[in-house]
């Protein structure tokens, strides 16, 4: 009886870490198509009372633009620092699709917290909140509002 205890045990400490307290979360954000220079963007979160929490992505390598994604830019100020290694990518042009993977918390599900997307064109538009959506469980879709045509999230 000892035995099989110790085996059950350890079979739920071997287990146990892949009941993930953790959702891999698929962001698409589908861009309207324009001719220019590709987009920059800034995909976040913000807690249920609009303050940044978290970057998930940016696309866009040279840094002198991240200053022109507004609402991304407030919310990092704010929180003091950063850091970027491993969530940056190319910038995004006209007509295509970022796809960002991001892992979140069971917690922030279907508590109030949304991500948001900035986006920058350089000698175009700028658009801070340009989609924002809930992060819930069920799969959702929402326009944008410049240059992000639509926005959809699922787990």
């Amino acid at each position: 009886m000892k035995k099989l205890a110790a085996m059950l045990m350890l079979a739920t400490a071997l287990v146990a870490p892949g009941w993930a307290l953790a959702k891999d979360v698929t962001i698409e954000a589908q861009m309207v198509r324009y001719s220019g220079h590709a987009a920059y963007l800034a995909v976040y979160l913000t807690d249920p009372a609009g303050t940044y929490h978290s970057t998930l992505w940016v696309s866009g390598h040279k840094t002198k633009y991240y200053g022109t994604l507004r609402g991304w830019v407030q919310g990092v100020s704010q929180a003091g620092s950063i850091n970027l290694d491993g969530i940056t990518g190319a910038s995004v042009g006209g007509g295509e699709t970022l796809t960002v993977h991001a892992d979140l918390a069971d917690a922030l599900i279907d508590a109030g917290y949304q991500i948001h997307v900035d986006t920058a064109v350089e000698n175009g538009g700028e658009y801070a909140d340009d989609a924002m959506i809930q992060v819930t469980s069920t799969p959702a879709t929402i326009d944008g509002s410049g240059y992000v045509s639509k926005l959809s999230v699922s787990m």
